[in-house]
């Protein structure tokens, strides 16, 4: 792993932290290549049940390496190669079986916005901005921008955060849904950190055919409901669904408890 990109697991949860805190975390080959590796790791683990995702240097992440950008000098077939790279590992993160939460301060711009998106939740400090700033350079959002964002804000709002390419401060992100909830600066990572160890805790079943079911996105009622019942059988054979009941009528507490704020 190279120093670009932290990775840790701790009792279950695995903390991914973008390393390059003077150029802000942007996302240059070292970064991007270092969260494929993680992606690896973490799909390759099956000791590992949740993953924060953060940046270090009090940002999370300044979206494309523009002076690489500026660089590369491909042509259109080029780009298009370059971007579909990094679509293989940017779809293993959407689709990951594990929860993930994104502890965010300071800015998430242009594709670490995008970054952001791809999180179950989104814990940020007061510091925290987001921008699709892409039309600011002739570009259009990327990194899944695009899909992901209309499904949390709607499409209007979606269109009027893409091309207007103006900030987001927190609490109106907050406001959008795109952040979960608004902590202070010095308690960001390990709130993220307490939401996702509660998860160590959880179904892995029962979290990854939440999060598959509803990737497939909006389906008509019967559809859905099909969905559902298919998941729900294989939950009600599954060794955690046993053992909740059984811990239910002993009157044991629950073994997942979702984490109430300090």
């Amino acid at each position: 792993m190279n120093d670009a990109v932290l990775y840790d697991v701790v009792e279950g949860v695995a903390t991914v932290t973008l390393n390059r805190p003077a150029r802000k975390n942007a996302l240059d080959e070292d970064v991007r290549a270092g969260l494929a590796r993680c992606i690896a790791d973490i799909e390759s683990d099956r000791a590992v049940r949740s993953v924060v995702l953060t940046g270090s240097g009090g940002a999370f992440c300044a979206g494309g390496d523009l002076r690489g950008i500026r660089s590369a000098e491909l042509d259109n077939d080029g780009w298009r190669e370059r971007m579909k790279s990094a679509h293989a590992w940017l779809a293993r993160l959407l689709s990951l079986d594990r929860a993930v939460v994104a502890a965010i301060d300071g800015p998430a711009y242009g594709a670490g916005f995008s970054l952001a998106l791809a999180a179950d939740f989104v814990v940020a400090s007061p510091r925290a901005r987001f921008c699709l700033s892409f039309m600011r350079l002739g570009l259009v959002p990327d990194f899944g921008a695009l899909h992901m964002l209309p499904r949390i804000v709607g499409a209007q709002r979606a269109k009027e955060l893409m091309l207007s390419a103006r900030e987001v401060q927190a609490d109106e992100a907050r406001a959008l849904g795109i952040v979960y909830e608004l902590v202070p600066q010095d308690q960001v990572l390990r709130r993220a950190q307490a939401l996702a160890a509660s998860f160590v805790q959880a179904s892995p079943l029962a979290v990854s055919l939440v999060k598959r079911t509803l990737a497939a996105g909006p389906a008509d009622l019967h559809t859905m409901l099909e969905m559902e019942a298919d998941a729900q059988a294989l939950c009600f054979g599954s060794a955690p669904h046993k053992a909740a009941v059984a811990r239910f009528l002993d009157k044991q507490p629950a073994l997942f408890q979702w984490p109430t704020g300090d």
